[in-house]
């Protein structure tokens, strides 16, 4: 079996081929990372309008009983007793031993003792395993509609879907199919995620189409998530990097009883950072590229996570680990194969939303 083969396919794949994606893999799944108008077009389309992503990638496990709180209370970060159902909460699960991220989650709160756990595409086998649950991801679709006009076109399609409130989650019937929808994404725009049964996925994505919400892939996703120096796991999250590190201690919640990872925690907090996640915005088009040198003169003080040319704002920008004394305005210098690219510190996000 060829590499190809043994990726998973989106229930939009041929809906994807059919307007002529660029298709890669990506977490195990073969994903479109952009269309014929191209990556550029696409950002600048969800900066300025709506697009729709589809992000069936992504897991979906839902646990569904009667110690589901208090599990997940006390496997993850963040504390669930601050929201309720029908809201949605960013939260990461730990390495017990480190406190490095294992995965960064989204939880949908359904109902009283229902969630749906949404973990990275390459995570969900890890999550089911110290979670528990049931592995929905085959059975539904999961499309993001975002940008500052998401709402007013999702609403041509379904009103009831558009009224969904930013971390808020609900139910609705669209053409007799329930959706599932939560106002979360990751691009720094308004905007909402809709998971839709596997079987109806493409009539909902041609409806949308036709609301005139256009298609965009994972490269214009990155770009967007970028500019909003939103933390992409594998980058800026993962192994050996804790949240504290990532500049993310909000999504840990000291004052609530034991969870994984709470000690380590603890600990780096004790003794102080060794090294912490900056924004950078570089000079010119040329991009900077993660996994490049950041140096201030001839010294080595930190490595690029992410990195690349900005649309918005046309010119490069990157995160990256350095040592937590290096402030807002220090000038870098990042080396892009063997190349200077001149920078400096800058506040993140980069692009705010309008």
């Amino acid at each position: 079996m060829s590499a190809v083969e043994a990726l998973r396919h989106s229930p939009l794949d041929a809906a994807h081929r059919e307007l002529g994606a660029r298709m890669v893999g990506f977490g195990g799944w073969e994903m479109p990372v952009a269309y014929p108008a191209g990556t550029l077009s696409e950002h600048i389309d969800c900066r300025t309008d709506a697009v729709m992503f589809d992000v069936s990638h992504l897991g979906t496990v839902h646990i569904d009983d009667s110690s589901a709180f208090d599990r997940l209370q006390r496997e993850l970060t963040n504390d669930l007793g601050r929201i309720a159902p029908g809201r949605a909460q960013y939260t990461h699960l730990l390495n017990e031993n480190d406190g490095s991220v294992l995965d960064d989650l989204i939880i949908w709160w359904l109902a009283e003792h229902r969630f749906a756990v949404m973990p990275n595409a390459s995570n969900t086998d890890r999550v089911v395993g110290i979670l528990g649950g049931v592995d929905t991801t085959s059975e539904r679709a999961v499309i993001a509609v975002q940008g500052p006009n998401a709402r007013q076109r999702l609403a041509a399609v379904s009103a009831e879907a558009a009224s969904i409130g930013r971390f808020r989650v609900g139910t609705v019937v669209w053409r007799g199919v329930e959706l599932t929808v939560a106002g979360t994404g990751y691009t720094g725009e308004d905007g909402v995620e809709i998971a839709v049964p596997a079987n109806d996925a493409v009539r909902l994505w041609n409806a949308l189409a036709e609301a005139g919400i256009r298609a965009a892939g994972l490269g214009a996703r990155d770009t967007l998530r970028l500019e909003a120096a939103l933390p992409l796991h594998g980058h800026e999250l993962g192994a050996g990097i804790t949240p504290l590190q990532a500049g993310l201690s909000w999504v840990v919640r000291f004052d609530k009883p034991d969870f994984r990872g709470r000690a380590a925690l603890v600990a780096e907090r004790a003794r102080g950072l060794q090294r912490a996640l900056v924004g950078i915005v570089t000079e010119g088009r040329r991009p900077p590229r993660d996994g490049s040198v950041i140096r201030i003169g001839n010294e080595e003080v930190g490595v690029v996570t992410s990195g690349n040319f900005s649309p918005t704002l046309q010119h490069g920008v990157a995160l990256g680990f350095v040592p937590p004394a290096i402030g807002e305005g220090t000038e870098v210098v990042i080396d892009v194969r063997g190349s200077a690219l001149a920078g400096r510190v800058a506040a993140t996000p980069f692009v705010r939303s309008r």
